[in-house]
């Protein structure tokens, strides 16, 4: 073997090294994660029946003011429940909304990238469906909620979420929004729906085509669904936080685009 056979090994094997030295972190940090990382309990302060005798888990937040109110089932980024969205649902009472923030992992919650992928990969998305369906379920049985005025709100995986709940209950749901969940572009597959959707997304968002986008607002069009899809310029995924609505930006006027939304279709 020559010399330049043996450096061609030796970089081979040092890249294998190092794919190999990468997943062993990858691993050790989702396993760390799992057994040390923060129980969602720690944010949630309800439970309720779930599909096959389970307990699940959300968080709910009310106005002060006596109802009955509308309803916003308001469902997590792919990190699971955390205080950013408990801290949003706050934010839709004080407007005036009965809010419910399920629990979507069944416990599962992350700050970490790695895990937030592993827990979207591996958690079966007909679970996910049948939890999300019995929190919009318990939800419209409150005291404190016009059942008949219930919409949803999604973020990133909670936006897609969102939308395909719409799909699964239109007959249950007044509005649908979606933050920067990818979106359907099928004609077909949207003709479910009944009720108006607001879509918003970032004009820099790399994981959600523009492309996409605009299919999934002609087809709203073509079914005759009423909708708004708007791009906000210069933000990209996951623009919007419980800390930036409060500052002059896009996110703080998506913010309050949603808001009036809400308030058009559930108020």
């Amino acid at each position: 073997m020559n010399t330049k056979q043996n450096w061609l090994k030796r970089i081979g094997l040092g890249l294998l090294a190092l794919l190999g030295g990468l997943v062993l972190i990858v691993a050790g940090l989702i396993a760390y994660d799992t057994l040390f990382g923060r129980d969602v309990t720690a944010v949630t302060n309800i439970t309720y029946p779930g599909p096959d005798g389970q307990t699940l888990h959300g968080y709910l937040a009310q106005p002060d003011t006596p109802g009955p109110h509308p309803g916003v089932l308001l469902i997590h980024e792919w990190w699971g429940l955390n205080e950013d969205i408990t801290a949003l649902a706050d934010e839709l009472a004080r407007a005036g909304y009965v809010v419910l923030a399920p629990d979507s992992y069944r416990g599962r919650t992350t700050s970490l990238v790695p895990r937030a992928v592993w827990l979207v990969t591996t958690t079966p998305q007909p679970q996910i469906a049948t939890d999300i369906d019995s929190a919009l379920f318990h939800l419209r049985q409150l005291d404190t909620v016009d059942a008949d005025r219930v919409g949803s709100v999604g973020f990133c995986f909670g936006g897609r979420q969102s939308l395909w709940l719409g799909l699964r209950q239109p007959d249950l749901l007044a509005a649908t929004v979606i933050f920067y969940g990818g979106p359907e572009t099928e004609v077909e597959a949207l003709r479910p729906l009944a009720q108006p959707v607001l879509g918003i997304f970032g004009r820099d968002d790399s994981s959600i085509p523009l492309s996409n986008v605009a299919a999934f607002e002609q087809a709203l069009a073509q079914l005759g669904i009423t909708h708004t899809v708007t791009i906000y310029d210069d933000v990209g995924h996951a623009f919007l936080n419980s800390e930036n609505i409060h500052i002059p930006g896009q996110a703080r006027t998506a913010w309050a685009q949603m808001i009036d939304f809400l308030n058009t279709h559930l108020q």
